[in-house]
């Protein structure tokens, strides 16, 4: 599997070159955010290693881009950053997992081989369009209005309204959402699944009398009328 790896402080880019070269993984490394996408555009990659600070264009800006480009392609950020508005910013930008410094490399090949081996969901392969009550989901034009009303959502908003559309009346846990929405293990110390589920509550529930996001303390979240 061929990787890109985008650090500009030259210690740690060695130590993750040697560390996933030693995995068996092909390692293309980049110090700054102009120069990866360079060598994204030039080259074919399974996923992508970044870090958020980064110089000419940060790790943030660099994630939307490449998102744009081929959204289905996993990148994984690196950060010293660990608050939970450095999370959201990040998964907002497209980013599929993210890992604070300082980690161990064990966690960060474990990360990459979840995020290489992914499937689509088996229940959606056969739906286009997702449907509870009035609010109203199309896979493919990535379109969704409740009431016949147009709601913007950022990617993982959208992965998040999916998965809930796609169990409606089931309670979901945060540990639950977190494996199948971020793909990862869920962090106990941060809330940023409350806060997700928060945003999706201010656009689909907000400005409608029927409310369809609900919380059950202490056991999670559900979708129902």
């Amino acid at each position: 599997m061929k990787i890109l790896i985008v650090e500009d402080d030259l210690r740690v880019s060695e130590l993750l070159q040697r560390g996933l070269s030693e995995a068996g993984f092909d390692i293309h490394l980049a110090y700054d955010g102009k120069s990866a996408e360079r060598l994204f555009n030039s080259n074919q990659f399974d996923l992508i290693v970044t870090d958020i600070i980064l110089p000419k264009i940060d790790g943030i800006e660099f994630c939307r881009r490449i998102k744009t480009k081929n959204p289905s392609l996993p990148i994984i950020m690196l950060t010293a950053l660990g608050t939970t508005d450095d999370k959201v910013e990040g998964f907002d930008a497209g980013a599929d997992d993210y890992l604070v410094k300082p980690f161990e490399m064990r966690e960060l090949i474990a990360r990459i081989n979840a995020l290489l081996k992914r499937k689509p969901y088996k229940n959606q392969a056969h739906k286009i369009i997702l449907k509870f009550a009035d609010l109203e989901m199309n896979l493919h034009t990535k379109l969704v209005k409740r009431n016949g009303i147009d709601i913007n959502l950022t990617p993982k908003e959208f992965k998040l309204l999916k998965f809930m559309l796609e169990n409606p009346e089931r309670v979901l846990s945060r540990e639950e959402i977190s494996e199948n929405v971020w793909e990862m293990s869920f962090d106990t110390g941060t809330n940023f699944i409350d806060v997700y589920i928060n945003y999706l509550r201010k656009k689909i529930d907000k400005n409608f009398d029927q409310k369809l996001i609900h919380t059950k303390t202490g056991m999670g979240f559900v979708m129902k009328k």
